[in-house]
């Protein structure tokens, strides 16, 4: 939803995987589907600019993408683990915003999951298992959301991209020259 809304401009960074392929997902949209090999020889090379093992796969984020649209202006949107997070904050602490999602209960995570209809149950049960894990990070989230309401949780959302975009380290240059004019004006 947030990447719909294009006043925000938000790019979605899009995560390299060892993981199967879903029969919902495509390639180079929900992400780009690589072998172990291939991993192993990015992450080696420096090209990823955070990586970490979740359910037994590998998940990166191509660092180059990233770097290219930062240059541009762009904010880039990922959707990665607290591994990933704790990464890619530790590389750029003053321009990361942290966002953690909480399901409302483990009983709606696992229906949402079971809704979803693309994984085994062995696959669920280990999901379920590594969520309790990673439920245990919230603390280290600069936000923390509770998904029991999704136009809620999606007004939220939106509050803090917008907030986040009028701190001063984010406007200083543009606030700066106006703020010169402003005092050079005569009353």
């Amino acid at each position: 939803m947030l990447l719909q809304k294009q006043d925000l401009d938000l790019r979605l960074s899009i995560s390299v995987t060892t993981r199967e392929r879903r029969s919902s997902e495509a390639d180079g949209i929900h992400y780009h589907f690589i072998s172990k090999e291939e991993f192993a020889r990015r992450r080696d090379a420096g090209d990823l600019l955070e990586y970490a093992e979740v359910h037994g796969n590998f998940y990166g984020t191509p660092r180059k993408e990233v770097e290219d649209r930062l240059a541009r202006g762009q904010d880039v949107l990922f959707d990665i683990d607290y591994q990933g997070a704790r990464q890619v904050r530790e590389k750029a602490a003053s321009d990361v915003v942290t966002i953690f999602i909480l399901p409302p209960s483990m009983s709606e995570l696992r229906a949402r999951l079971l809704r979803r209809a693309e994984d085994s149950q062995d696959t669920i049960a280990k999901r379920l298992e590594n969520a309790r894990h990673e439920i245990g990070r919230w603390a280290d989230y600069d936000y923390v959301l509770i998904n029991d309401d999704i136009q809620k949780t999606f007004d939220d959302l939106l509050a803090i991209v917008r907030a986040e975009r009028l701190r001063r380290p984010r406007v200083t240059a543009g606030v700066e020259d106006f703020v010169a004019r402003l005092l050079r004006e005569e009353a």
